[in-house]
């Protein structure tokens, strides 16, 4: 056989080498995690229950869900062991951590755009988006009599065209 035709099946070993190889490492770094576990911890069932430590056993876990409700899980069953203020946030609602320096992102974007000034009445100016005949080119400004024939004009053409009929000359 020749270089050639062994070259798939080294490059598929070496795949599957790697891939076993960081699962091993992802399965040990659970493993060191559930057994760090320390009453008192705030943990996560890989169920989603969020729960706090009581008695940690060589295959079980005892944990408070609630007060009067304890709960017996297996170690495998403990999806993460949160941090104390990662649980407080989580579970409580409470914000340790909260830094003066860093941005404020608001939830809406309608905050951005508000100001604390009324806004002038003369920048409220109508603005006519009609087209513009030749004859009326020459003036610089509408007035309101034009302002308001013009949507009087489109109305009617609209209500003629309701019924189905099309523009087409």
């Amino acid at each position: 056989m020749s270089l050639v035709t062994l070259l798939p099946f080294i490059v598929l070993i070496g795949a599957m080498f790697l891939m076993t190889r960081s699962a091993k490492k992802k399965q040990q770094a659970a493993a060191q995690m559930r057994n760090d576990m320390q009453p008192g911890s705030g943990i996560r069932t890989i169920g989603g229950m969020y729960a706090t430590v009581k008695e940690v056993n060589e295959d079980t876990v005892l944990v408070d869900a609630g007060p009067g409700v304890d709960l017996l899980f297996a170690k495998n069953a403990i999806g993460a062991v949160l941090s104390d203020d990662e649980y407080n946030r989580l579970v409580h609602g409470i914000e340790h951590d909260l830094k003066d320096d860093e941005a404020v992102v608001p939830d809406d974007a309608s905050s951005l755009t508000e100001t604390d000034e009324p806004a002038d009445a003369s920048d409220d100016k109508p603005i006519d988006l009609g087209k513009k005949d030749a004859d009326d080119e020459s003036a610089d400004e509408p007035t309101e009599e034009s302002a308001d024939a013009e949507p009087k004009k489109a109305d009617e053409a609209e209500l003629k065209k309701s019924d189905g009929e099309s523009d087409a000359k």
